[in-house]
């Protein structure tokens, strides 16, 4: 089978499209022919920036965290049947082949969801990773109905769902990224009230609300400089280990680390199908043109998710 690897770091062009072996099933595990995969920033920074260590000489590394396709093959035990559409969670470090972008691939049953029902397998390729680690860091969040939460980076990915998600629990949000608008975090997300990144986070956030907010999810790595914004003894929830502000005034600091989660898997594909969760989608690139497909990504400058099609 085929699959987008990479043998050593550096940029875009590293990524090349290679003949693997097709992973077989163990006990309870599930086979996927995969019929779309979505791009992500954890996957250029294994190749571009070395966040893990490159492939030892003659060997490669496979890329993709998610995906959405079609059950081919079960392990005993499997309760899930070839033909079933799905989306799944390729929790996998990325130190081996066994990854999302891939004409097949193999999860264990936590990993796993029935796809949201009638949305296509290019859209619901984008759920698994950013919404996960969305629902997870609102979680963490701990917010009741009426509090209200910040959320950086609220335009981008993982902020996107967040802001949904946040907005489900009651929470008023206030979402904040780059745009000068905010035209999809308040009228698509449904954020109560929108700052541009252009001011100082913490400081336009007191002006429009002296106390604070209760929480901030930190999704665009502000860090220290928008943990002002917090009120005292409120929660921040950063998706990433490098960005972890000190804490303060009896702030408690949390960090999500993603992990996979069939039921909550579950909860997101079910709101996509109902229409309550906005998937988008900027390009799609066939699985061959991997490399241009991870170029056109970092390159920036677009709205929604790049997407490697199967067939």
């Amino acid at each position: 089978m085929r699959a987008a690897v990479y043998r050593s770091l550096g940029g875009p062009d590293v990524v090349e499209v290679a003949e693997v072996d097709k992973p077989v099933p163990g006990l309870s595990e599930i086979r996927i022919r995969v019929q779309a995969a979505t791009l992500n920033p954890a996957d250029a920074a294994a190749w571009s920036r070395g966040y893990f260590p490159a492939p030892p000489e003659g060997t490669a590394y496979g890329l993709g965290w998610d995906v959405a396709g079609v059950v081919d093959a079960v392990g005993p035990g499997s309760h899930w049947t070839p033909g079933q559409p799905v989306i799944a969670f390729s929790h996998a470090l990325p130190l081996g082949l066994n990854r999302g972008q891939a004409e097949y691939i193999v999860v264990p049953p936590q990993a796993i969801a029935a796809a949201p029902a009638g949305v296509d397998p290019v859209h619901a390729a984008t759920i698994p990773l950013n919404g996960l680690t969305a629902a997870q860091s609102v979680e963490l969040l701990g917010i009741q109905a009426g509090q209200t939460v910040l959320i950086t980076g609220a335009e981008g990915a993982v902020g996107g769902y967040a802001v949904q998600l946040a907005k489900r629990r009651g929470a008023v949000v206030i979402a904040t990224d780059l745009s000068p608008d905010g035209d999809f975090a308040t009228k698509v997300a449904g954020a109560d009230l929108y700052v541009p990144a252009s001011q100082t986070p913490a400081e336009a956030v007191r002006a429009v609300r002296p106390e604070g907010v209760d929480a901030v999810l930190d999704t665009a790595m502000l860090g220290q400089a928008v943990i002002a914004a917090v009120t005292d003894g409120g929660r921040f929830v950063t998706t990433r280990i490098d960005a972890l502000p000190q804490s303060e005034r009896g702030i408690r600091v949390l960090l999500t680390q993603v992990g996979p989660d069939g039921a909550m898997l579950s909860t997101l594909s079910d709101l996509a199908a109902a229409g309550d969760l906005a998937l988008r989608v900027a390009e799609t690139y066939p699985l061959q043109e991997a490399a241009q497909a991870y170029a056109r990504m970092i390159k920036g400058g677009i709205q929604g998710r790049v997407v490697l099609t199967m067939e």
